[in-house]
């Protein structure tokens, strides 16, 4: 029998298996597999991680077998247990610089003891829950780190792509950089050219050609070409040397001045937390971009990333490897390669292994030049002039210039220490940071407050306020989104001794029409500590919307409530203006005449004012890239259905197409309307959506009006148009079918009942369409029913339990993540 079921709702007691819609249901217990993708995703990723682990050993100057170990725990260890399921962790490139200067003062064995130390700091953090908080650092010291890092591993690694030995400071490198060039070594030049070339010209090689190669990774074709060459050549180079395992080096007692083993072990956790939680979060963006991927993999639980990283870091440092953390590149690789679970992962870490224990005579073929160039291009890459042009637009350029010299000339810790401070100077500055003016106009005294509105400022606010002369009338115009309780109490304190003296004030802020309670209104509780208001300002300035004095409790939503707030003030006469009849000044208060007139050039302007500086970004990409909708979701023209609010989508989201009672007329029988067919071609064919969705919903007219038809009578538009919907009407009527049923229970009438069985009908009217019966037998398509309860606010999808009408239960947890 059909069913809806709530999409939040869950049965603890149920025990049937939860499988994806329109999939057959499961026959037995699931064996434990593999999947395809994860194991091509797989190889991808440890063709990736081989140079790389090797290259980042080199440059951080401990024993090449380390970062093989770190790989392989990383993928082994932190792939099982961290909490998200696609990032891939090993030796980054992040922490090159770290390691190096703690292999320089403590030796690799006091090292490693520091890494199982940070892994043990990660795994606290990790069991305090605080691994949100780090994500409240700056982008732009994040980014400042990185890209200090990355040219501290840059001039380091050009000293070996010249043939030389690099220093233990970037200074001391940039010193030595002329006598270095003085003595370049032509064979390490040109395989480290050779390698970079590659690097570079292999992802662009064009043609169908280039499609196919490019599936192999730059960096493994980089490093093997160099080497194939070396070798060909005869070129007498330094190469990788693999010592036996029996005589690898395991984690010592730490050796050192405790305050300094502190600092290392603090900086080490750091760095290994604050790049893992990123990437983690940067993984769920590239996940959320492939149609279907967050319906199997949940969204990353950053409490659990942490625990693993910290995990993996224990295994690692008393194994011997580098300090572990989540890898951008190789993660990168994961999602793009097509991995779907943490199998990938863990998989790249068994092929790491397998290298290292059988593939040790390869891997001593490599040039140490070529790793180094590889490694000094990772670092080229880490200054992001994308991240530049981000913290410039956002006005903290100076925090990330700041870290990244930190980084460069004074240490990871140290840099990331000044950075904060920085930035916190900064916010302090804009915080403190108001410009109050007083002018002029008509006869009209105009305050202006630029910026946030504190205590620092109510001095001069209240010697602006007092050079207004007394009656006068009065704008006082807000441009912040703040106000503290202070300055709040300062300016309503002015406000009602100004009015009480016989003059006028209005007080505005960025949105038109808010402004502050009038001393004789009686707002409610919340509006009078200004919690409670929407629009613009709200809750942080205590602004009440204009309606506030009538009594009414407008609220964020108000424009598509069906409910507005009317001037409680009198019309004035036609083609008058309120300040004609001595009222108060309000902004926003021209416009049409007529309200509705009124009321949308009034939402036109909030939101040109208000929302497009907020979304004109995202829109002038998707101008650029063109719309490429991973859903065309079909639904009634109601106007209470607001489909971005209750699919929480935005702007490229969904391909809406909406008429009345959500019809989908059989092919054949548009009788020239042909815009549904037209719109699910388009959608199908050309846009390549993923799933398509019919929506029905409580109270629909379409329905009503459907039931009451009667034979005969005019034939008008909209009855013609219903007749799309009379298969529902017989199915509903057919008693050999069973009735659909809301939640388990039965609908509450037979506009419900019809409703949920005209979703049904129209599911297989879709499938009648050649577009979606062809999408739908190559596996590229599904097909989605929905009910949305308007009084309840209440979404539902059909599951089913029996027959041939029925779709199986949808887990909650695939709407939330």
């Amino acid at each position: 029998m059909s069913a809806c079921v709530p999409t939040r709702a869950t049965d603890p007691s149920r025990t049937k298996r939860i499988h994806r819609p329109h999939s057959p249901p499961p026959s037995g217990p699931r064996r434990f597999r593999v999947a395809g993708a994860d194991v091509s995703a797989s190889i991808a990723v440890f063709l990736i991680a081989l140079p790389l682990s090797l290259g980042i050993a080199l440059a951080t100057g401990a024993p090449l077998q380390a970062g093989l170990v770190a790989a392989a725990v990383g993928g082994l260890v932190a792939g099982r247990l961290g909490g998200a399921p696609l990032q891939v962790s090993g030796p980054a490139a992040g922490l090159t610089v770290v390691t190096a200067d703690l292999i320089h003062r403590y030796g690799w064995r006091t090292t490693c003891a520091i890494t199982v130390l940070a892994g043990l700091a990660q795994l606290g953090l990790g069991c305090l829950r605080v691994a949100r908080s780090a994500l409240a650092v700056s982008p732009a010291i994040v980014h400042g780190m990185l890209a200090g890092i990355g040219v501290t591993i840059a001039v380091a690694q050009l000293h070996i792509v010249l043939g030389g030995t690099p220093q233990s400071s970037v200074l001391a490198n940039l010193q030595s950089l002329p006598a270095q060039l003085a003595q370049v070594r032509p064979a390490a030049v040109s395989v480290s050219a050779l390698t970079l070339a590659l690097l570079l010209l292999w992802p662009r090689i064009p043609g169908r050609a280039g499609r196919l190669l490019r599936k192999i990774p730059a960096a493994l074709v980089a490093v093997a070409g160099a080497s194939a060459t070396a070798a060909l050549a005869g070129l007498t180079l330094p190469r990788v040397d693999l010592p036996s395992w029996s005589s690898h080096a395991l984690a010592g007692l730490p050796e050192g001045p405790v305050l300094g083993l502190v600092a290392a072990v603090l900086t080490t956790t750091l760095v290994c937390s604050v790049q893992s939680l990123l990437g983690a979060v940067a993984v769920d963006k590239m996940a959320a971009g492939r149609p279907g991927l967050t319906a199997r993999v949940r969204r990353s639980n950053l409490d659990r990333e942490l625990l693993g990283q910290g995990a993996a870091n224990i295994v690692s440092g008393s194994l011997g490897g580098l300090p572990v953390a989540g890898v951008a590149v190789r993660s990168a690789a994961n999602v793009h390669a097509g991995a779907v679970s943490r199998n990938s992962t863990m998989l790249h870490g068994v092929l790491v292994v397998i290298a290292a224990l059988l593939m040790v005579p390869v891997l001593e073929l490599i040039p140490l030049a070529s790793l180094a160039a590889l490694v000094m291009a990772v670092g080229i890459q880490m200054v992001s002039l994308h991240h530049i042009r981000t913290v410039t637009r956002h006005r903290e350029v100076l925090v990330y210039a700041v870290t990244t010299v930190g980084v460069v000339f004074l240490g990871v810790l140290e840099g990331v220490v000044l950075g904060i401070a920085v930035a916190v100077a900064v916010a302090l500055h804009r915080l403190a940071r108001t410009r109050i003016t007083h002018d002029e106009q008509d006869g009209v005294h105009h305050v202006h407050v630029r910026g946030q509105l504190t205590f620092l400022a109510v001095p001069r606010l209240s010697r602006a306020l007092h050079l207004v002369p007394q009656g006068a009338r009065v704008v006082v115009e807000l441009d912040g989104s703040f106000m503290d309780h202070a300055a709040f109490e300062a300016l309503q304190d002015w406000q009602n001794t100004y009015t009480a003296q016989g003059g006028t004030v209005e007080l505005t802020g960025r949105r038109a029409g808010v402004r502050i309670a009038e001393p004789g209104d009686v707002p409610d509780a919340h509006t009078a500590l200004g919690i409670g208001s929407g629009g613009g300002v709200g809750a942080d300035t205590g602004f009440t919307d204009r309606a506030a004095s009538a009594g009414c409790r407008c609220r964020p939503w108000t424009p598509w409530r069906n409910h507005q707030c009317e001037d409680p003030r009198p019309t004035p006469p036609s083609g008058g203006h309120p300040s004609d009849s001595g009222g108060p000044v309000t902004a926003g208060g021209a416009g049409p005449s007529s309200p509705s007139g009124h009321e949308l050039a009034r939402g036109i302007s909030a939101f040109q004012r208000n929302t497009a500086p907020l979304v004109r970004g995202e829109l002038a990409r998707l101008a650029r890239e063109g719309q490429r909708p991973a859903q065309l979701f079909l639904t009634c023209a109601d106007s209470r259905l607001v489909t971005s609010m209750i699919t929480s989508s935005g702007p490229g989201d969904l391909f809406v197409v909406r008429n009345v009672g959500n019809l989908v007329p059989m092919p054949g029988e548009e009788s020239g309307d042909d815009s549904v067919a037209a719109a699910i071609e388009y959608a199908v064919d050309v846009l390549k959506v993923r799933s398509i969705t019919v929506c029905g919903h409580s109270g629909c007219g379409a329905m009503q009006a459907l039931l009451n038809t009667e034979p005969g009578g005019a034939r008008t538009p909209l009855k013609r148009w219903l007749r799309h919907g009379l298969p529902s009407l017989e199915r509903m009527a057919d008693d050999s079918r069973p009735w659909a049923r809301l939640a388990g229970r039965a609908p509450a009438d037979a506009v419900e009942q019809l409703s949920l069985t005209n979703v049904i009908q129209q599911l297989e009217h879709l499938s009648a369409h050649e577009s979606v019966a062809r999408a739908l037998r190559k596996r590229e398509l599904e097909l989605h029913g929905m009910y949305f309860h308007v009084g309840e606010a209440q979404a539902y999808l059909l599951t089913g339990v029996s027959g041939d009408e029925l779709f199986d239960h949808v887990e909650a947890a695939d709407l939330s993540a």
